[in-house]
């Protein structure tokens, strides 16, 4: 389906921001008015000056954020969480009264955001998957923010996946979840390899056999609209291997491991959002 959004401007066209330029730039999406994008280098700017994307490096035009969000309908915050607050700062007089400002860093509140800048905001919180186009972006409104302005971040968040929209009281807990998830599964996956190679594989082999599992394991599990518990079950036959080993994992119980993970997480995000 076809998208259109309004000029946008990100600022700090890093990872993530970077991400959500590539999902800006699929033929299925126009942005009308182009987009303007900075990074602080000229090497990293070179990198996604392209058609339709003017890109400026702040160590050659030191005012390229300016320029970047003068008339921008919509103003992604890219940069780092410690840096929000002076970027902001530095923008609000060049931007448009009616502009959208959404930020995609952990731990700055949509309060701190509007005691910066008099525009609307959103707090967005989506994850590395946005990279391939499966993102999961936690979307949350500022005080100040619009049904049309909700409509156009999630838009503009679909581009790179799937949102969904949550109050922000909600949105630390999601990045335990959402946001630090692909971790999470990346690390079963490295800890899996390496059994696999223990039990004689080569890596390259042990990374075939664990990456392919993972992977269609997920696509079966989207594809068919069952519960996990019912695909475990499949899989799992009476007093075979697979319920040994199943066995196995659940005294480690898994459950609490994940309790105590996600809250050390939310600990940490908590203490960021209190300048920490």
């Amino acid at each position: 389906m076809a998208t259109t959004l309004p000029t946008i401007a990100i600022i700090g066209a890093g990872a993530m921001g970077g991400a959500i330029l590539h999902g800006l730039l699929s033929p299925a999406v126009t942005v009308s008015g182009g987009i303007r994008v900075t990074n602080r280098t000229e090497a990293k700017a070179a990198i996604v000056r392209s058609a339709g994307v003017e890109s400026f490096a702040l160590e050659t035009t030191p005012d390229a954020n300016l320029r970047a969000v003068d008339g921008a309908a919509v103003v992604l915050i890219g940069v780092k969480p410690a840096m929000v607050p002076d970027t902001l700062a530095a923008i609000t007089g060049a931007l448009d009264p009616h502009a959208l400002v959404i930020s995609v860093a952990a731990g700055v509140t949509t309060r701190t955001m509007e005691g910066i800048v008099p525009n609307s905001v959103l707090r967005a919180m989506p994850n590395t998957p946005a990279i391939v186009g499966r993102a999961v972006t936690g979307l949350s409104a500022g005080s100040r923010a619009s049904a049309d302005n909700i409509a156009l971040g999630r838009t503009l968040f679909e581009t790179v996946g799937t949102v969904v929209e949550i109050p922000e009281s909600q949105i630390d807990a999601l990045s335990t979840i959402s946001g630090s998830g692909p971790a999470y599964v990346f690390y079963f996956i490295e800890e899996l390899t390496r059994t696999a190679v223990d039990l004689g594989f080569s890596p390259e082999i042990a990374a075939q056999l664990v990456n392919g599992t993972f992977l269609g394991a997920t696509e079966l599990l989207v594809a068919s609209g069952q519960e996990p518990s019912a695909l475990r079950a499949q899989v799992t036959s009476p007093k075979g291997t697979t319920e040994r080993a199943v066995g196995e994992l659940q005294k480690a119980d898994l459950k609490a491991l994940f309790d105590r993970a996600t809250a050390a997480a939310l600990v940490r995000a908590r203490e960021m959002a209190a300048g920490g």
